[in-house]
């Protein structure tokens, strides 16, 4: 009776231990490999980016299948408040750094930024410009309809300076609150010149006509990007931060007209 109860419990102890070896094998296997990523990551980014980071998102994907990038467009003082009053993202990708400052100085970043790409301001005027356009004076004559952005957005107050600098006083018809929404004024022909990014103009393709203007060099807009400090997915963040800052990117931005550290 001895022998036999023995190897009963020896048995069990046999199947209890394969049991218990199988389960970690099991758990190991869930785990994700090490730096693999996962989820939705949220980027919050200035409205002259959206071409660009659509296709810098659409390549990321790619590069880490099971994430997904999902983007909001804007003006960058306007992303600013909604993220200072508590809009869930993971990135912040400003047109200027005074917007970014404005996240920071609230304790929503604390991450260190990068400055990833720079941008200058170009006249867009629609396709045969028909109401003859030559230069920035023409957005301070009396009767002309100009468009503009609102000065507390980046294009905005790269306008201001440029016009300080020529000493042109603007008249504009309409300032909208972000690039994008300048922009269409012109497609659209309700007016005759919009001062946006060149990377806009060229963006737009035959759609609009450029006009470049010499005070555009000295109000140039630096893009800084960072990860949001509660970021809901902190590692697909810091992960799209690198994508957005690596060689690839460079080649994506540099042929939208868009000047690359």
């Amino acid at each position: 009776m001895k022998t036999i109860r023995t190897l009963t419990l020896t048995a069990a102890a046999l199947t209890v231990t394969a049991g218990l070896v199988g389960c970690s094998s099991d758990d190991n296997s869930s785990k994700p490999a090490a730096g693999q990523i996962s989820g939705t990551v949220t980027v919050f980014a200035a409205a002259s980016l959206t071409d660009t980071f659509n296709q810098l998102g659409h390549d990321f994907e790619a590069a880490h299948p099971g994430v997904k990038v999902v983007f909001s467009y804007g003006g960058s003082s306007a992303l600013a408040q909604q993220l200072n009053q508590g809009a869930p993202a993971d990135v912040f990708a400003s047109a200027a750094p005074a917007n970014m400052k404005q996240v920071v100085d609230t304790g929503e970043i604390t991450a260190p930024q990068a400055t990833f790409v720079s941008n200058r301001l170009e006249i867009a005027v629609p396709k045969g410009n028909p109401g003859h356009i030559s230069g920035l004076a023409d957005f301070g004559k009396a009767g002309s309809r100009t468009a503009l952005c609102a000065e507390q957005v980046p294009c905005g107050a790269a306008a201001k300076q440029v016009f300080q600098i020529a000493g042109i006083t603007p008249q504009p018809v309409t300032r909208e609150q972000d690039v994008k929404a300048a922009l269409t004024k012109v497609t659209l022909d309700e007016v005759d010149a919009a001062l946006v990014y060149r990377t806009d103009v060229q963006g737009a393709g035959d759609k609009v006509q450029g006009i470049d203007f010499p005070e555009s060099a000295k109000a140039i807009n630096t893009y800084p990007i960072a990860p949001l400090a509660k970021a809901p997915n902190a590692a697909a963040a810091a992960a799209f931060v690198d994508y957005v800052k690596g060689d690839q990117a460079k080649k994506v931005f540099a042929a939208a007209g868009f000047d690359t550290p």
